[in-house]
């Protein structure tokens, strides 16, 4: 009788959690291209004031400039610093002791986004080119699951993710670059789309993260994917045109988006208390006035005169990323000092958060991030 209730008692637990993780959500959130350096210290004292890259330093010092680290982070991504990183975890304050980094070679969006989607690194994919991605992505993997068919989904500002999504091959939902939305999905659908044919963006490829978000917001109101992926990517183009005003205002205006994001989540039936919050980054940037508009190893250079003249050892710390997360798959344990962290280590990461198993869905991928699963 004893054998029968430990067998029963362990049938209730197995089916219990199955019943967890069949009701578990991620979302994952990329900030493309912000520094760790302003993640865990605010603006950059030595570019906020330089008039090469912001037209009114003045303006920008009210906005973003405090003397102490901890203020100028509350200025700049209140919600990534005070409300993610203290009750769920944050990794990458090399200061302190919590390092993270990108595995592949390279050091730029391409090769990153396919190292956070895949869990693999593709040294042959060295490029941004428009070329489907031969590896499979997470989205993919767990669309071939009944579980998880029509479940997954990703919206981008830049216009290569279809490419990284491999849609051709794919059966992933993918919205990117200056893709409208469908115009019965939500009420606002047919303004927001006439608006971005007509709010010029800065880019030819990438568009105003405003829409990416908004059309993100709601296809997952509508169709509660069990993981939906959204990339912002102005931070990473307005950081390249040398704009740190405007690197630094987008960065700000993406905390906010993180903000109603999670307050949606939270909001909603089907997501309250079921849902991770995930939010990295694809790459990092250089550390000081002559380089932090860049990123790109010594060997994605070798191959530039011009490149490899102007920064012989590439762009140092360019590999140097962060990770920030929330709910209920995620420890409430703050900044966690951990050591070597890589990217592809997201994939299994949120494969994890999601109930699964990262080694039986695909045996190749680095392993999850157990330090912050509960």
């Amino acid at each position: 009788m004893h054998k029968i209730l430990k067998v029963l008692l362990a049938s209730f637990i197995l089916l219990a959690s199955s019943v967890c993780a069949d009701d578990a959500n991620v979302v994952l959130v990329t900030l493309d291209g912000v520094r760790w350096q302003e993640v865990f210290s605010g603006a950059d004292k030595n570019l906020i004031s330089n008039k090469d890259f912001v037209k009114r330093p003045s303006d920008l010092s009210n906005e973003f400039w405090d003397e102490n680290p901890h203020k100028r982070q509350q200025l700049l991504m209140p919600f990534l610093t005070q409300v993610v990183a203290k009750q769920g975890v944050i990794i990458g304050d090399r200061t302190k002791g919590s390092t993270m980094s990108v595995s592949n070679p390279w050091y730029f969006s391409y090769p990153g986004y396919n190292e956070i989607l895949s869990g693999e690194v593709d040294e042959n994919i060295n490029s941004n080119d428009k070329v489907y991605n031969p590896n499979k992505t997470i989205l993919e993997r767990l669309d071939a699951q009944a579980e998880f068919k029509n479940s997954t989904a990703l919206f981008g500002s830049w216009d290569v993710f279809p490419y990284i999504v491999n849609t051709k091959r794919s059966n992933v939902y993918v919205n990117a670059g200056f893709m409208p939305i469908a115009e019965d999905l939500f009420a606002d659908a047919p303004l927001l789309n006439a608006l971005q044919k007509e709010i010029p963006s800065p880019w030819t490829n990438v568009r105003l993260d405003s829409f990416t978000y908004r059309f993100a917001k709601a296809y997952m109101l509508a169709k509660q994917p069990k993981l939906l992926v959204i990339s912002l990517g102005e931070t990473d183009d307005f950081a390249h045109d040398g704009h740190y005003d405007a690197y630094l205002k987008s960065a700000k205006k993406s905390d906010a988006f993180l903000k109603d994001l999670w307050q949606t989540i939270q909001s909603t039936p089907g997501y309250k208390n079921k849902t991770t919050l995930i939010i990295t980054t694809d790459h990092g940037r250089g550390t000081h006035a002559s380089d932090w508009q860049h990123h790109s190893s010594k060997q994605a250079l070798a191959n530039s005169v011009q490149g490899k003249r102007a920064f012989p050892e590439g762009i140092v710390g360019s590999e140097h990323i962060w990770l920030g997360a929330i709910g209920p798959a995620i420890k409430g344990n703050g900044l966690i000092k951990i050591k070597n962290v890589k990217q592809a280590q997201i994939a299994a990461t949120v494969l994890a958060a999601l109930g699964q198993q990262p080694h039986i869905i695909n045996p190749n991928m680095a392993p999850a991030i157990k330090e912050i699963l509960k």
